[in-house]
């Protein structure tokens, strides 16, 4: 069954105008389309985010690393509205050049030192602070390796599924199909490991967790894409464990309101510059003193 015409593509792609929820961002082209400055707050590091899957792995690590009393792990979140094309500006193209969130500087330093791409911040982080990744090269490789499925998985995920399922201007029955089959499929993978270990990389909770739960915790607890339905991610008995265990986690709860733009108004902390904003400050705390 199709519910699309017949696509011929031409010898040469030629851009055309962008269609669906993105189309104002979505372009062939990268590097900066304006000039603006970044703020700079007061702490060590410097996190240029959104309260999105990628955003959050972030924003819970740097909070576990607080919560382990690891003061230089201080940070101001800064706010990027991914809709309004904030991640095209000139200071934001300096530290990622993909113009994709989240971007952090590491201002601890002499040189300030940039690094996106979250499985880099994360592995970069947890080597500053010697903390969930292990350093056993068994262990560690394992680790690494959940890491980098994650990083490998997301584009199936959000890209693939998530905008042909939600996003996309017209549902194409074959690419729904198609993307479907794929997550289901990278939840199985999950739950199987799950099913054998108490977290993804083994007995130890590690960056490989804060990796994965934005992104499948998103589905299988806070209907992501509205697919919760659709994918039966109910029937991922272990994803569902593996997810209560980590929400029952204070860092994780407070890094997930982090640059949050959508949901309970209690759960949001558009940005964050000290660890008393999260009672002082957010959306329905400052609505209320408006």
């Amino acid at each position: 069954m199709s519910d699309t015409q017949e696509y011929t593509p031409p010898k040469v792609w030629v851009a055309k105008p962008a269609l669906g929820r993105f189309a104002n961002i979505n372009r062939p082209t990268a590097g900066a389309q304006f000039e603006r400055e970044l703020p700079v707050g007061k702490h060590p590091l410097q996190l240029y985010s959104l309260g999105t899957p990628n955003g959050v792995k972030v924003t819970i690590m740097l909070e576990e690393l607080l919560a382990r009393g690891h003061k230089g792990a201080e940070y101001d979140a800064w706010l990027i509205k991914i809709g309004d094309g904030d991640q095209f500006g000139s200071d934001f193209v300096k530290i990622n050049p993909n113009s994709k969130i989240p971007a952090l500087m590491d201002r601890s330093g002499p040189k300030p030192i940039r690094v996106f791409e979250t499985g880099a911040i994360l592995v970069h982080l947890a080597e500053k602070f010697g903390e969930l990744l292990p350093t056993e090269p068994a262990a560690r490789a394992e680790c690494m390796s959940w890491l980098f499925w994650q990083m490998g998985s997301a584009p199936y995920l959000g890209g693939g599924f998530g905008h042909f399922f939600a996003y996309a201007s017209v549902k194409i029955e074959y690419a729904i199909d198609r993307f479907t089959m794929e997550t289901k499929r990278l939840l199985d993978v999950l739950d199987r490991q799950l099913g054998e270990n108490e977290y993804v990389a083994g007995p130890d909770y590690t960056i490989a967790d804060i990796a994965c739960f934005p992104w499948y915790g998103g589905l299988a607890k806070f209907n992501q894409y509205g697919g919760a339905e659709f994918l039966a991610v109910h029937e991922y008995k272990n994803v569902q464990r593996w997810c209560d265990a980590l929400l029952a986690r204070p860092a994780v709860r407070r890094g997930r309101m982090v640059n949050r733009l959508s949901g309970d108004p209690s759960e949001q902390l558009h940005e964050r510059h000290d660890a008393s904003d999260f009672e002082t400050k957010t959306a329905d705390k400052l609505a209320a003193k408006a």
